[in-house]
C-alpha cells in the first residue's frame, strides 16, 4: 500500500524540539491542515463542523532513527527501555503517528483551498497528513482505562521570563510558550544545570536554562 498525503500541517514549530510530547496536554497550541490540490474540495468536508475533535493520522516525516523492537519513553526517565509497541515513540517501523486535536474553526472557501483550524496539536510545521477521521467519544474514549507506566501526573517546572519577552512575543504567545516550557521539553537524558537549550516558536528563537525544578528563559 502507498500512501499519499492528502494535507499538510501548518505549525508555530518548524524543528522537533520544544514539541509537546502528546497530542492535547497543551490545549490552546494552535495549528492548520490545508490540503494538497487533489482535496482541496469543500465537499470532502461536509459535516465536518458538526464535531467538535478529529483524529489525525500522519507521518513522522523528519524521523531517521531505524526501528527497534524496544525504545526509552521519555516518561520513565529515558533510561528504561521497553517495548516499541508499548509506547507512542516517533522511532516506529512505519514512522505513522496519530493524534486528536480540536477543531476550533473550519474555512472552506480560501485562496488556499479549505482550511481546519485546530487546536492541543503535537505535530511539526509541514508534517504529512495521510488521513482524517472524527473523534466519537462514545466510541473512542475510556476514561477508566490502565495508562500503565504513563499513568501519573505531569511534573510541571516553575518558568520564568525575563521582561524583555514581551517585545519579542505577544501575551498569547507567551502563555503558550509558559505551558509548552513547563512540561520540561528537554531530552530526558539532559539534565545539566549549566546547558543552554535553544528551541523555535513562530520562526523567533528563544533559550533557556534549567536548574532543579525552576526553567529560566534567557534575555536576548
Amino acid at each position: 500500500m502507498q500512501l499519499s498525503p492528502i494535507a499538510f500541517f501548518h505549525s508555530p514549530f518548524t524543528s522537533k524540539f520544544g514539541i509537546p510530547r502528546q497530542s492535547g496536554i497543551i490545549p490552546q497550541l494552535g495549528g492548520e491542515i490545508i490540503f494538497t490540490p487533489r482535496w482541496r474540495n469543500p465537499e470532502a468536508l461536509r459535516g465536518l463542523e458538526g464535531f467538535d475533535y478529529i483524529w489525525l493520522i500522519w507521518a513522522f516525516s523528519e524521523v531517521n532513527q531505524e526501528a527497534s523492537p524496544t525504545v526509552r519513553p521519555p516518561r520513565l526517565g529515558g533510561n528504561k527501555r521497553i517495548g516499541v509497541f508499548a509506547t507512542r515513540s516517533p522511532f516506529r517501523p512505519n514512522n505513522i503517528g496519530i493524534s486528536s486535536v480540536r477543531i476550533s474553526k473550519i474555512e472552506f472557501c480560501t485562496p488556499q483551498g479549505p482550511i481546519i483550524h485546530v487546536e492541543g496539536a503535537d505535530l511539526m510545521d509541514g508534517t504529512p497528513i495521510f488521513d482524517i477521521k472524527p473523534y466519537l467519544a462514545f466510541t473512542d474514549s475510556h476514561p477508566s482505562a490502565k495508562r500503565g507506566y504513563a499513568d501519573g501526573e505531569w511534573n510541571k517546572l516553575e518558568v520564568i521570563f525575563p521582561p524583555s519577552l514581551h517585545d519579542k512575543f505577544t501575551e498569547e504567545e507567551i502563555s503558550v510558550l509558559h505551558d509548552i516550557l513547563e512540561l520540561d521539553p528537554r531530552p530526558h537524558y539532559q539534565h545539566q544545570s549549566d546547558r543552554i537549550y535553544g528551541m523555535t516558536y513562530n520562526n523567533k528563537d528563544i533559550h533557556f536554562k534549567v536548574c532543579d525544578n525552576t526553567l529560566t528563559v534567557l534575555p536576548e
